[in-house]
């Protein structure tokens, strides 16, 4: 980026063309992107008190920055997906949802799309209250229980408690509703128009589509995680340690 120019000259405006992460990690130091398209990143980072050279190093960052493949994660033991898929979770909830809400909230008067922004302030904010949800739901019930198990095979939960949590619904219930769940964005999707825009919309919109698209193939990739890798090593988890539990009972 810094080499067409001096990129502290630049405009937010050309900066983004150029790379479109760049309006996320300006959300990251308090700056909506499009409300100074057309100033400079040395007079916005002014005006909000920002050191520039933190805001490009910190999109360097984001550049070397990537998730693990599913390959990669099937290697792992449980306790390393559970905790991989929690830091997920905390980057949606504190990072991706809150710009994008900020720009479905805050770009406003951008014709022909101000009738697409409204139906979006309106929908926005049911998905992420609905998606918030899911998380803590997944967190306080399948996390919990894997947790819980993992207890139960170290001999750190009582016989009588270690019994009680086998008469909850067994993990692959679990993994059925999940899969009910899978597509949280299909109404935002269709209200877009997957997300299909004309080459000459206006930055704003291009990535507020660009996020939108990229929050859904992020969930995508998430569900697929915990479907194919988490759920099934889960089950045989759940499995094993009922077994162990069984033969403790006829040794009784």
């Amino acid at each position: 980026m810094g080499s067409s120019g001096n990129i502290y000259k630049r405009s937010i405006a050309e900066l983004i063309n150029e790379n479109q992460g760049f309006a996320a990690v300006l959300h990251y130091f308090g700056i909506s992107f499009f409300t100074c398209e057309q100033q400079s990143l040395e007079e916005v980072c002014l005006t909000f008190k920002v050191n520039p050279e933190q805001v490009v190093a910190e999109l360097e960052q984001w550049a070397k920055s990537k998730d693990p493949s599913t390959e990669e994660l099937y290697l792992h033991s449980i306790e390393v997906l559970v905790g991989y898929l929690k830091k997920k979770h905390r980057f949606f909830i504190r990072q991706e949802l809150p710009f994008l809400s900020s720009m479905v909230d805050g770009i406003r008067h951008v014709k022909p799309y101000e009738p697409l922004l409204s139906d979006l302030r309106l929908m926005f904010p049911l998905f992420v209250d609905d998606f918030i949800h899911h998380i803590h739901e997944e967190e306080d019930t399948l996390f919990s229980r894997i947790f819980q198990l993992q207890e139960i095979e170290k001999g750190t939960i009582p016989f009588e408690k270690a019994i009680q949590i086998f008469e909850n619904a067994p993990i692959y219930a679990l993994a059925e509703e999940h899969e009910a769940h899978d597509d949280e964005m299909v109404g935002i999707r269709r209200l877009t128009g997957d997300y299909q825009l004309p080459a000459d919309a206006p930055i704003a919109i291009r990535v507020l589509y660009q996020e939108l698209q990229k929050l859904e193939q992020e969930l995508i990739v998430h569900a697929k995680i915990e479907n194919d890798l988490l759920f099934p090593k889960a089950v045989e988890l759940e499995k094993d340690v009922k077994r162990k539990l069984l033969l403790k009972i006829k040794s009784n």
